[in-house]
């Protein structure tokens, strides 16, 4: 990037001060070796000039002769062979390649080249290295549920023959693509808990695979993010300051880490407070090392049961029963027949024995502990759909058909789905659908109500309305679920999650009724929220408004509306402020289109693109005699034409959680002229929290409070003055990464005469004469 931003201020005038890059080229890469940052194996120095008045052998002389340690590539631009000489030179001397690039149709091919001369020891060795690539985005297996993160392993393939073993023709290279997500599934998810999750990283200490990372942005049809495949692991495991994790697995280590992480979900709007343990190792033969997270307070026990394989397939059948896909019940990948099948068909039919390849452990391991799980979650939670049945045929529970839909779903992927509605009735047509990520099953995560709900304490709810990425498109659906855990309080792990969605409307209105409601003989109420001197509120644990009077405010966070009560809030305990960062956001700004701005201020520029608009404007009149051409020049709109584009950022933002431990707090504001009252109150059983704010007084004064990012660099722009040594510093602070182990930088047997072009080599004439006068002296 640097790079490009200069060349615009490039003229090409005098001569190359080729000798003052070289030295500086030697001194980089000398600073590099001494330091051990960089792999100590194959450097190089590449070329590229239309013309070198001299060899330098002087410069060569100093830092690479004898070892000849650092190749020279040499690629020289244009027809002009005057030159050509010189640039073999230096390259054969030092065991590189010289290229002459004369048309464009030359540089694919020729500056390839220097692939064949550094492969050349490899090989020589005869050395089948394996090599994995980093995460890439594949769009020629992009499934139903959009593009493929993918991983390719390669080796060489090159000739063995005897008579070519000093050329060390590499013929090729040989490998196949991996989709990671196959990966995931050797990961048993049921065992992980409700927020443990799997990652890998590179030997430079890039993401592989992690629920975090993020290659694609904006909705519909997505689009790959610049530098996706080069997210570190500490750009989403942000609280490890200090490195320690991702050292210790870039280094290969195997061990334990512990830290308090704060993970976003919901979009980025919520955020879970948790405790996390780390365990890490090395996976063999390949360069990568993998990661488990286990949250305390989950995946450390798990409920085990015993049933028949008849009540549990027979429960198993159920219409309204599905399991995740994306996990691993059977492996049905590795016989082309089983490959269509779904999860639930080859537990089937592994079950009763009707396809004996599945039962064949050289062939497709089913695994056998987590099937006897799934069927006992099959019985037992059978009878939950007798009661959704009853409650369907109760007319008068849902007279109205606010409830749309109830589920369930166990810790071994299983869920059940009952529809209070016909199907095209439903507010909310991707709920529990593949398209709904968030809110199933898959190799990543549980869903967002079964983790949220596992954060609650028990036997209470958690409300939320969904966030929809457009702003127009509000969502207008509650969903409310809570999990469902062992009485035994010493372990209790969390075996289930059940819920309803409902529409916001008859959510609203249910509250509404509540609280007009009063203990008061007479049922009146001294105050009530139709009192136009108090605003009532209805807002969740993170602090978003589920009801409010003005319908338009549902959804928004409650700070936007009421910012000096939130601002109270924060101030007496009730909410919390968690600062989180997002090393992988896009940020709009604003560009010059193609045709710039800043070349018409070139008045050069600008007078020759005026005479070019004029010859063009006069010819097209005298085609086709058009005057209306000639009152439209693009001059002047290019000039002032920005163009808007998402670029990657890194933002900081903050997100809120309520105090469990404060039931009720009253206070008052002080404003201009008066003082504003509130009180707010936790419902009991649930998540939210009534807010009650005097409607009299008003604080203009005080900001909202939004939720909105900062850009970090823009940020930290007040503070510091921007400069280029502000670029290079971040530039210097490399993160460690892990050398090749193996290294084929020389070997002694290579042929470093062929060195490119089928012009003489033309050397200087001492070291002509330096062979005739070895001989003499042996002699």
């Amino acid at each position: 990037q640097h790079f490009r931003e200069h060349l615009d201020k490039l003229f090409a005038k005098g001569i190359g001060m080729l000798d003052i890059a070289l030295n500086e080229a030697f001194n980089m890469l000398n600073e590099f070796n001494h330091t051990g940052q960089g792999s100590i194996c194959s450097q190089a120095i590449m070329l590229i000039t239309d013309g070198a008045v001299d060899t330098y052998d002087t410069i060569f002389a100093k830092y690479n002769w004898p070892d000849r340690k650092v190749r020279i590539f040499t690629y020289l631009i244009g027809r002009e062979a005057a030159f050509a000489d010189n640039l073999k030179w230096m390259a054969c001397a030092n065991k590189g390649f010289f290229t002459q690039i004369s048309t464009l149709a030359d540089v694919q091919e020729n500056v390839m080249e220097y692939l064949h001369v550094l492969s050349r020891p490899k090989v020589i060795d005869q050395e089948h290295d394996v090599v994995w690539t980093e995460a890439y985005i594949d769009s020629t297996l992009a499934d139903d549920q959009g593009l493929v993160l993918m991983t390719t392993v390669a080796m060489p393939v090159f000739s063995k023959q005897n008579e070519t073993r000093s050329k060390g023709i590499l013929l090729g290279v040989v490998g196949t693509d991996v989709p990671v997500k196959e990966l995931l599934k050797t990961i048993p998810k049921y065992k992980l808990g409700i927020h443990g999750y799997a990652f890998a990283i590179t030997n430079n200490g890039y993401i592989l695979t992690h629920p975090e990372l993020r290659p694609l942005y904006e909705e519909g049809k997505k689009r790959r993010k610049p530098n996706y495949s080069s997210v570190d692991l500490s750009e989403v495991e942000w609280e490890d300051r200090d490195d320690v994790l991702r050292n210790a697995m870039v280094n290969r280590k195997t061990g334990k880490f512990s830290m308090e992480v704060k993970k976003t979900v919901d979009k980025g709007k919520r955020v879970l407070v948790m405790t996390n343990d780390y365990y890490y190792t090395d996976i063999k033969g390949t360069p990568f090392s993998l990661g488990v997270a286990l949250s305390r307070g989950h995946g450390k026990y798990f409920f085990r049961g015993n049933v028949t394989v008849e009540e549990g397939l027979h429960d198993l059948e159920h219409p309204d029963v599905s399991l995740a896909d994306e996990w691993s019940y059977c492996n049905t990948d590795l016989h082309p027949e089983h490959r269509q099948m779904t999860q639930l068909e080859a537990i089937k039919r592994y079950l009763t024995g009707k396809e004996p390849l599945l039962q064949c452990k050289y062939l497709v391991k089913c695994d056998k502990e987590l099937i006897q799980e799934v069927l006992f979650d099959a019985v037992v939670s059978a009878p939950i759909e007798a009661y959704w049945t009853s409650l369907a045929l109760n007319k008068s529970e849902n007279s109205d058909k606010g409830v749309e839909v109830a589920f369930l779903g166990t810790r071994t992927g299983l869920s059940r789905i009952n529809l209070f509605v016909g199907p095209e009735q439903l507010t909310n047509q991707d709920f529990l659908t593949a398209p709904d990520k968030e809110n199933i099953f898959n190799a990543d995560h549980f869903p967002l109500w079964y983790r949220r709900a596992a954060e609650q304490i028990p036997g209470s709810f958690v409300y939320s309305i969904p966030f929809s990425t457009e702003t127009a498109n509000k969502s207008n659906v509650v969903t409310a679920s809570t999990a469902i855990q062992l009485l035994d309080d010493r372990k209790s792990p969390v075996v289930a999650a059940v819920g309803i969605q409902m529409k916001l409307e008859f959510f609203q209105r249910k509250f509404w009724t509540a609280s007009r409601q009063c203990a008061s003989l007479d049922g009146r109420c001294s105050i009530s929220c139709d009192d136009d001197a108090i605003n009532c509120y209805l807002i969740d644990n993170n602090g978003f408004i589920l009801v409010s009077e003005d319908y338009r405010q549902t959804g928004y966070f409650f700070g936007e509306v009421e910012g000096a009560v939130m601002n109270k809030l924060l101030t007496m305990g009730s909410f919390k402020r968690i600062t989180l960062y997002d090393y992988q956001a896009m940020c709009r700004t604003n560009k010059e289109s193609s045709d710039s701005a800043h070349s018409l201020l070139d008045p050069y520029n600008a007078f020759f693109a005026a005479i070019k608009w004029i010859m063009t404007e006069l010819v097209l009149f005298l085609v086709e005699f058009n005057l209306c051409s000639w009152w439209h020049s693009d001059l002047t709109a290019k000039a002032q034409r920005l163009k808007q584009t998402l670029e990657p950022c890194d933002t900081e933002y903050p997100a809120f959680v309520s105090e469990r431990t404060i039931k009720e707090t009253t206070g008052n504001i002080a404003c201009d002229d008066c003082f504003k009252s509130f009180v707010i109150q936790q419902i009991p059983s649930s998540n939210l929290f009534m807010v009650v704010v005097d409607n009299e007084c008003f604080c203009d004064s005080v900001p909202p409070i939004t939720m909105a990012p900062i850009e970090i660099r823009k940020y930290l722009l007040n503070y510091l003055v921007h400069n280029e040594s502000l670029k290079c510093e971040r530039l210097k602070s490399q993160k460690i990464r892990r050398r090749p182990e193996s290294c084929h930088g020389f070997h002694p047997e290579e042929n470093a005469r062929e060195c490119g072009g089928v012009l003489g080599l033309s050397a200087k004439r001492p070291l002509v004469l330096l062979p005739l006068f070895l001989t003499i002296l042996s002699r």
